[in-house]
């Protein structure tokens, strides 16, 4: 996986939970058992039973994908960049504001 990529998902991942969002990290498989589907050792059924009865959002993404990241271009600086935010205006941002 391109490196980018990875950084942009653990980009992603922190955020939410800087959000006190759940947050599962690890293989997707089935319990050969059970049949119940787990992220890692977390059993999938019983960490969304918190989430029973609210709207979620729910967001997979592969660390074994190898597609590289699109390029952008950002609509402030006119800046071409990959990932989720421009860095020119991200380090503008937090020199100026402190975030």
């Amino acid at each position: 996986m391109p490196a980018q990529r990875k950084a942009s998902i653990r980009e992603l991942s922190t955020a939410a939970r800087e959000l006190d969002a759940g947050v599962a990290e690890g293989e997707l498989h089935r319990d050969p058992e059970t049949g119940q589907w787990l992220v890692g050792d977390t059993r999938l059924d019983a960490w969304l039973e918190r989430y029973a009865g609210e709207k979620v959002v729910l967001i997979a993404l592969s660390l074994d994908d190898e597609r590289p990241l699109p390029t952008k271009v950002c609509r402030t600086c006119g800046a071409d960049y990959r990932g989720a935010y421009c860095p020119r205006c991200r380090q503008a941002r937090i020199r100026l504001r402190g975030y």
